[in-house]
């Protein structure tokens, strides 16, 4: 039996999408920390049509971030399929690594949307506020259920209220947040 295609949001308005996203739940990845909170990024559209990434997370009080870019995998295409690209490590940045940006599901208003990739080892529900309603919430994973997602592996991101502001946050400057999550820190 052949394999189903993921489906993918077709005709995005980049300029809807672009702006703050908080991370509601997202599969563990190896490269944040364990500790991790009020994790969002923010995109913002650069005059060549790619997007620029700001990813962010919070941890022991200091902000970690990664900077990268985002492109439409195939330009012709309508499909809201993206590569992401970023340099590792964020304080030495020499190691390009690119991972795919594939939008399964987006509402009308741009608030909410389901993020994963066809290897089916990434996932996010991400929204633009840092919370997200139950019944909302559900339906993603039913919708990532469907698209052969093992929900079970989500772990839901903790939130402060109010979120906090970057302008003035301590940064982690040196990238240990990176170091430490090789280390399962």
């Amino acid at each position: 039996m052949a394999k189903k295609e993921m489906e993918v949001v077709k005709g995005v308005d980049l300029q809807r999408y672009m702006g703050r996203w908080y991370e509601i739940a997202s599969f563990p990845s190896r490269n944040q920390p364990k500790n991790g909170t009020d994790t969002r990024a923010t995109y913002t559209l650069k005059d060549d049509g790619t997007v620029h990434v700001l990813n962010e997370t919070w941890s022991d009080g200091k902000r970690g971030f990664i900077e990268g870019t985002a492109y439409k995998a195939d330009p012709n295409s309508d499909e809201a399929k993206l590569k992401v690209k970023f340099y590792l490590p964020p304080f030495l940045p020499i190691i390009p690594v690119t991972g795919d940006y594939w939008v399964l599901f987006l509402d009308d208003d741009y608030q909410y949307a389901l993020i994963g990739q066809p290897s089916k080892k990434s996932l996010w529900i991400l929204c633009r506020e840092n919370h997200l309603d139950d019944e909302i919430y559900e339906q993603l994973i039913e919708k990532a259920k469907g698209e052969g997602y093992d929900v079970s592996n989500l772990k839901k991101t903790t939130h402060t209220d109010p979120p906090p502001e970057t302008e003035g946050a301590p940064a982690d400057t040196k990238g240990v947040w990176w170091l430490k999550s090789i280390f399962g820190k």
